[in-house]
């Protein structure tokens, strides 16, 4: 079942724009709710402008909700940038045209409960570490889809 977010092209908008603002509830800050956000930005923008996007509204929101970004806790730029290279895959994926609506449904259905998919691609050690949090490390385990 999708988030109420995902109803309409409408909602998935005032979603975006709610957690642009820093204004989207933390307590729906779920993992459905940053893939949709990374599936519009991809879809929305170049990839380094989604990269762009997705590092300054995650720590953004962050702030405005109280989340301290720090070595230890708020942003991860290798948890983020692997979901972005997941998220990519599976746009690639969907068929061209499709609404912006459609294809978020469609990568939230899929990705949303795979929240833990990225121990797949990282050893422990290195997502716990703190140069993982500051800046990208290539996965340890298997290379990126």
């Amino acid at each position: 079942m999708n988030p109420d977010f995902l109803a309409t092209e409408e909602s998935l908008t005032d979603f975006l724009e709610s957690f642009e603002r820093g204004t989207w509830p933390k307590s729906a800050w779920t993992h459905a709710a940053h893939v949709a956000v990374a599936s519009c930005y991809l879809i929305e923008h170049p990839d380094e402008e989604a990269r762009d996007h997705m590092r300054r509204g995650i720590r953004h929101y962050n702030q405005c909700v109280g989340t301290v970004n720090s070595d230890h806790s708020g942003y991860h730029e290798t948890i983020t940038l692997f979901w972005l290279a997941v998220v990519k895959a599976r746009l690639r994926e969907l068929a061209d045209g499709a609404p912006r609506i459609e294809a978020v449904r469609m990568v939230v259905t899929e990705l949303a409960p795979q929240r833990e998919l990225f121990r797949e691609y990282y050893s422990f050690d290195v997502v716990r570490s703190v140069e993982a949090r500051r800046a990208w490390i290539a996965p340890d385990l298997k290379p990126l889809p």
